[in-house]
């Protein structure tokens, strides 16, 4: 197999239907349903990519997520997969008409590398993808 993407979101039929679609693109995907599980397959798999849905357990736990992992202290944790790229997933916008861009503050959304809305375009997502890692 390819390049490693560690899918994360609380939709498991879409969890599914996306790591479907990329195993037939050739990566290699692990699978987390929410923010914890997320941050212990992101030690375990040490993905090249990451595919993170903001609003699971929590409305904000991908948000949490992300500054876990984008934690700069040397004494953090994840400190061996703080670059992993990240790319958000999210209706945010549709719920709570909230825009976000990669233009944001970094102390609001550090260093993410993408967004991905949902309904998913399937061949945005790929383009996406294949920009980040190939």
């Amino acid at each position: 197999m390819g390049k490693k993407i560690l899918i994360v979101d609380d939709d498991k039929d879409l969890v599914q239907t996306i790591a479907q679609v990329l195993r037939a693109n050739q990566y290699d995907i692990a699978e987390a349903y929410s923010g914890q599980e997320a941050l212990a397959k992101l030690l375990e798999t040490k993905p090249d990519l990451m595919i993170l849905d903001i609003m699971m357990e929590r409305d904000t736990a991908g948000f949490e997520v992300v500054y876990q992992i984008r934690d700069k202290k040397d004494s953090s944790k994840y400190k061996e997969v703080k670059d992993v790229p990240i790319i958000i997933l999210t209706a945010i916008n549709q719920v709570t008409n909230n825009r976000f861009s990669l233009n944001q503050d970094e102390s609001f959304l550090p260093s993410i590398n993408d967004f991905l809305t949902k309904p998913i375009n399937i061949d945005v997502m790929l383009d996406k993808v294949k920009g980040i890692i190939q």
